[in-house]
């Protein structure tokens, strides 16, 4: 160890002081440069003074580098701080020098130190020149070198403004690169065809599959800041098939201290292609209903509970209780909102179950609003778990409902999914009938009620995109339950904001329903996702098709048959209104379930389907409780009507 530690050291210093030599030399030969330069470019001149006056200037610009340390930087990386170090000693330098030459006229102490003031400024000029130009010289060489000896990949940059160039510098200063910028790719004919950086700017037609493989061209870096992610996917789509890999810039307010690193430089995620625009929330509105009111969140450590509570913390609530049963998830959110210096929320460990413990929690912190996001959500998982998602989906919510009005809650926001529209699962079948219960209690006129509808949310636990995240990086196969089946997406803070929408707009009874935009092809997204690891589908990796899971169906669906919707004050929000419901008889129902499923008594599933006549499920060992054939699936243009 002692030994490894002298020689790094002895390296590090040879280095400075190898750097500290090469300079002298350089202001030695720039000396008697100036000379020949300052006569005209003759030897008019009495050598043997130059040789008397050379060392004078070779140990004054020694101390003068000493003192400004400019010989310490790396020479390989080199910027503007050490060239600023540069100028400060040169100058450093010839103010000792004029101030010697005085002095040694006014004293008279060598004879043959007298140089014209002209000799020494045009020493200054040539030695900052030629000290700058001796360092970008060995940089440049030492980057050729190191990228002659490793194996170094061809990148493109696509865009030539301001950010590509930034790129370019991230790229080629990073110390371990072994990445050469071939060209960028603008859309700006003012830019093509010329070089910035001595690189080439080509236009977007020859990014053809022949023109990759002839420059053998392994990555394509995209860093147009603030693109639209439709028009990136449209750039990305155009690439999947060809051998590259696409990678992306971060956003400018995402870069370290404002500066961009070449490991920030990501490869392009299919999140990113599947992002929609964030809708324009009234934040306003949100501002007025949340503020100095007491919330609570149930769920508040999952996917869609944790991003409500993180939106909910820019508003001025007066407490905000996060309750959730899962411990782990629950300290890792207590730990983030800290460290954003969110202080004003209490994490409780707690079961909505348990209603005497949420009761406690009711008198205790009396909240005003209540988000409900604590659920089972996994289909074929409840599938064959029915007790259970009867348990926390339907008692559990009927537990919170009943205490939201026992201890007057203003406002109930209740966080349901496109799954409860003719329900083909038991999950999808517990949030439908939660969703009739919450109706019922409506009707007692004392809280609000209001129910959300949305599809699957992109990188919520259990999703499809971990799975298949998963799969590859185990180098596959991706499963596919069937090569038809569609889903819809959004964002969780898309999904979070429409949540707190609903809770402001909300006036009670209504289903909030969000424009969930086009619906994704399941198999084609896997495809996308091979390619954009750099991989060949099937040639690297296979898609196996392994048949519909218990309960799933090809298409999901926001409005069930015979509800409609109505608009709202914003165009991606929307109000169904649902079929009038017999409310004693679906009460009356609900409770004899609960009580049933508390007891093992009688067949659960068969009752859930008594109070939700059209869940007939699909694909599952439960079809034999089905009094009527099981419905088709809905085809593409009756989707496209129902959500047009």
């Amino acid at each position: 160890m002692i030994q490894s530690y002298l020689t790094n050291n002895a390296q590090r210093y040879a280095s400075k002081w190898l750097v500290l030599a090469i300079d002298l030399v350089v202001v030695a030969i720039s000396f008697m440069l100036s000379y020949f330069i300052r006569f005209n470019l003759t030897f008019n001149f009495e050598v043997d003074k130059l040789l008397v006056q050379l060392p004078v200037v070779v140990v004054i610009a020694l101390i003068s580098f000493l003192i400004i340390g400019s010989y310490k930087g790396g020479v390989r990386h080199t910027g503007v701080r050490d060239v600023y170090n540069l100028f400060n000693a040169i100058c450093l330098s010839s103010i000792i020098a004029i101030f010697l030459i005085i002095a040694n006229r006014q004293f008279e102490v060598v004879d043959d130190f007298t140089i014209p003031l002209s000799i020494i400024i045009i020493h200054s000029l040539i030695s900052f020149v030629a000290l700058t130009a001796s360092r970008y010289i060995f940089k440049s060489m030492y980057a050729s070198l190191s990228k002659e000896f490793k194996a170094s990949k061809k990148v493109l940059i696509y865009g030539a403004g301001d950010s590509g160039i930034l790129t370019y510098n991230a790229i080629s200063n990073h110390a371990k690169s072994n990445t050469k910028v071939i060209g960028y790719i603008d859309n700006d004919v003012k830019k093509i065809g010329k070089q910035i950086n001595g690189v080439i700017v080509y236009g977007p037609e020859v990014l053809t599959e022949s023109f990759i493989l002839k420059n053998n061209i392994s990555e394509i870096v995209f860093c147009i800041q603030k693109i639209d992610s439709r028009r990136l996917k449209e750039l990305v789509e155009g690439l999947v098939d060809f051998p590259v890999l696409v990678k992306i810039v971060p956003p400018v307010e995402d870069w370290i201290n404002g500066e961009l690193n070449a490991s920030q430089i990501k490869q392009v995620q299919i999140e990113d292609l599947l992002n929609r625009p964030p809708i324009d929330i009234l934040n306003s509105k949100i501002l007025d209903e949340v503020k100095d009111k007491v919330i609570l969140v149930t769920g508040g450590a999952g996917s869609i509970g944790s991003e409500i509570v993180r939106q909910l913390c820019k508003y001025n609530y007066r407490s905000l209780i996060i309750v959730d049963q899962a411990e782990s998830a629950l300290y890792d959110l207590q730990q983030e909102l800290k460290q954003n210096n969110h202080s004003n929320f209490m994490p409780i460990v707690a079961d909505i179950r348990d209603k005497n413990r949420m009761n406690n929690l009711f008198q205790e912190y009396k909240p005003n609003l209540v988000f409900h996001a604590a659920a089972y959500k996994h289909v074929p998982l409840m599938e064959y778990n029915s007790y259970e998602a009867i348990k926390i989906n339907i008692a559990g919510t009927k537990a919170i409902v009943d205490l939201s009005l026992a201890h007057k809650v203003d406002k109930f926001v209740f966080i349901s999914t496109d799954k409860a529209v003719n329900p083909t699962n038991v999950m999808g079948a517990t949030k439908r009938i939660a969703e009739m219960y919450i109706s019922c209690m409506q009707q007692e006129r004392k809280t609000k009620f209001i129910t959300t509808r949305f599809g699957n949310v992109l990188g919520s636990n259990g999703s499809v995109i971990p799975l298949f995240k998963k799969q590859i990086e185990k180098g596959g196969p991706l499963t596919v339950t069937h090569k038809d089946v569609t889903r819809y997406f959004m964002t969780i803070p898309e999904a979070s904001q429409l949540v707190l929408e609903a809770g402001a707009m909300g006036e009670g009874g209504e289903i909030f329903i969000f424009d969930m935009g086009e619906s994704v092809k399941i198999f084609d997204l896997a495809k996308n996702m091979i390619k954009l690891s750099g991989l060949r589908y099937p040639e690297d990796i296979d898609i196996k098709v392994t048949g519909l899971r218990p309960g799933e169906k090809l298409y999901e669906e926001l409005l069930a048959n015979g509800e409609n919707t109505l608009p709202t004050y914003h165009k991606k929000i929307m109000i169904g209104k649902v079929r009038e419901l017999d409310y004693n008889f679906v009460r009356t129902k609900i409770d004899e379930l609960c009580v049933n499923n508390m007891f093992f008594n009688g067949d659960t599933v068969k009752l859930m389907k008594e109070i939700v006549p059209e869940y007939i499920s699909n694909n599952s060992d439960l079809c034999k409780h089905d009094t009527s054939a099981p419905p088709k699936e809905p085809s593409k243009s009756t989707l496209k009507v129902l959500h047009s």
